[in-house]
């Protein structure tokens, strides 16, 4: 290989690297909290699920300072669109068994990703990270469910979303032990 082929492959070789390094560098790293307004009671109130219908906005006052910004989130992954163990759309929710062994969070707590490529997912409320563009996006989805159909509203969206499955969320929910719910805690957390 003559050395202006080197020279020339080694420089695109750097650009690459460097473009990824700033994409992944605008990349805001977020938590739930960061989806709802300062003044809305903290998602680590395990009662806000239940308190979402009595909150002056019933939980649809979005924040718009990370619209179409490139964001990363970690929550649980609740299936909307599947065939089999391929997953096209989901919504990511912050703590398992919301929306359907729980009550449902406000919107401002749900986003409805769908991922780039068909997500292959072992089991619902599996933790992962979603990248992509942040859209506020007051969105129903239809959710099967053992007991029927449920209506979800979704606050957020991300559209072709990169996905990866996460060991933890750092801003999960804890239940508390006397929670009906509390058996969704040992294998989750």
């Amino acid at each position: 290989m003559s050395n202006p082929l080197k020279s020339t492959l080694a420089l695109a070789a750097a650009l690459f690297v460097s473009a990824a390094a700033d994409a992944s560098a605008e990349t805001a790293h977020i938590f739930w909290k960061d989806l709802r307004p300062a003044t809305q009671s903290a998602a680590e109130n395990v009662g806000l699920p239940m308190i979402a219908a009595k909150l002056p906005d019933h939980g649809e006052t979005l924040s718009v300072n990370l619209q179409d910004k490139s964001i990363q989130l970690a929550g649980y992954a609740l299936p909307v669109d599947r065939d089999g163990d391929l997953v096209y759309q989901f919504l990511l929710v912050p703590w398992t068994g919301a929306c359907s062994h729980m009550p449902t969070p406000p919107p401002n707590q749900i986003v409805l990703v769908t991922p780039a490529h068909p997500y292959k997912m072992s089991e619902a409320y599996q933790p992962v990270a979603v990248t992509g563009a942040l859209k506020p996006d007051m969105e129903k989805s239809q959710l099967f469910i053992l007991d029927g159909v449920s209506i979800i509203q979704s606050g957020y969206s991300v559209r072709k979303a990169d996905v990866v499955s996460v060991e933890t969320v750092p801003d999960t929910i804890t239940l508390p032990v006397n929670s009906p719910w509390s058996f969704l805690n040992k294998k989750k957390n």
